[in-house]
This record gives structure tokens, C-alpha cells and sequence, in this order.
């Protein structure tokens, strides 16, 4: 693949799944494992939307509107943000790549890696973070959405916690470039949580869904 037709990760919710698929298969370095967590939350999000769909106005679960209605707002933000975070996550590794390439004592590597490094944190982490949000969203709809899509709900949690697993892995290969020791801890904390608290959630919704 030329370069000139790299997919822009900014357009991958524009872009027809066969070109994504074969950007993704390129040896080019975006979109890489980044966009892929974005894209799996963002599929996650969306299939959790199809639960809400059929379980909206259905008599039986008349009681429960209010929360389909949270919960389809909670879920259609949760998918715009996985894919902004995408592009975020691709545009920081190149800002970090970029300067990897300059000599190690460069005064632009010098001055920019900080942030750079910072941005290449923040972005999956803030996948992550979106990606537990969608499981406790997706957590609501147990036992108050329609049960016939009971294994729908249980695949959106397991893309959901995927989500969250392969952004933590982007989070963690570049956790060892933070210089500041105290929040390289702080984040190693965050991780820990992350993928304890979105195992935990996502065992939640499919036991749930299994003895329903």
C-alpha cells in the first residue's frame, strides 16, 4: 500500500469495512492496534444499541423506558467517542514516532517526547475508561431489555471488555517512556483496575444473560 492511500484513522467511521480491513493488514504503522480497540468498542456500543432498539416499546418492559433511553444516549456517545479516540490514539503515535526518529540528543526530541509520551497514554487510557462506561451502560440492560437478544447483549459486553484489554495494551508499551515515577504508578493502579473491573462486568452480563 502507498502511503498516499493510508487510511486516515480520522474517517474510519466513513470508510467501507473492506478498505478498513486492508489498511489494517498493511505494513503501514496506522491504523494499528489503536484504531482496531477504538473500532471494537465502537461495534461493541453499536450492538448494545440494537438491544436498546428492540426493547423500546415493548409493553413488557414499559417500566424499564427511562433506562433504555439513558442508556441508548450513554451508548451512542460512548460509540463516537471510541472512534474519535481512534484518530487521537493514531495522531499520538505518530507525534511519538516522529520524534523516536530524530538523534536521541535532538533539542525538538529533547522538548516534545513529555508530551508526547503523555498523549500516547492518555488516549488509550481514555479508551479504556469509555470502554468500562459501555459495560456498566451495558450492565443496565440485564434483566430489562428483550430477551431473545440475550446473546447480542452478551457479545456487545465481551467487544466491550476487548476494548478495554487492548487499550490498556497500548496504555502499558509505552507506560515504561514516563519519566515521572509517581504517576508512572498512578497509571500502573489505573491498569490494574481496568482490567480487573471490566473482567468482573462483563462475567456479570453474560452469567446473567446464561440464566436468564
Amino acid at each position: 500500500m502507498r502511503a498516499e492511500d493510508a487510511l486516515d484513522p480520522a474517517r474510519l467511521g466513513r470508510t467501507p469495512l473492506e478498505d478498513m480491513l486492508s489498511s489494517i493488514a498493511a505494513a503501514e504503522p496506522v491504523p494499528g492496534g489503536g484504531a482496531v480497540a477504538g473500532l471494537v468498542e465502537a461495534i461493541g456500543a453499536a450492538l448494545g444499541l440494537m438491544v436498546v432498539g428492540y426493547s423500546e416499546g415493548r409493553p413488557r418492559l414499559a417500566e424499564h423506558a427511562a433506562t433504555h433511553a439513558e442508556v441508548r444516549s450513554q451508548l451512542e456517545s460512548h460509540r463516537r467517542r471510541a472512534l474519535d479516540l481512534a484518530a487521537a490514539d493514531a495522531a499520538a503515535y505518530a507525534r511519538l514516532n516522529a520524534l523516536w526518529r530524530r538523534s536521541e540528543d535532538d533539542p525538538e526530541r529533547l522538548a516534545g517526547m513529555p508530551e508526547a509520551v503523555a498523549a500516547a497514554i492518555a488516549a488509550p487510557r481514555a479508551m479504556a475508561e469509555t470502554g468500562l462506561e459501555t459495560l456498566a451502560a451495558l450492565g443496565r440492560l440485564v434483566g430489562r431489555s428483550n430477551r431473545h437478544l440475550g446473546s447480542d447483549l452478551a457479545i456487545a459486553a465481551i467487544l466491550a471488555e476487548a476494548a478495554v484489554r487492548s487499550a490498556i495494551w497500548n496504555v502499558r508499551i509505552n507506560l515504561p517512556l514516563l519519566e515521572d515515577a509517581v504517576r508512572r504508578a498512578e497509571v500502573r493502579q489505573f491498569v490494574d483496575h481496568a482490567l480487573k473491573e471490566s473482567a468482573s462486568r462483563c462475567r456479570s452480563i453474560e452469567e446473567s444473560v446464561a440464566e436468564a
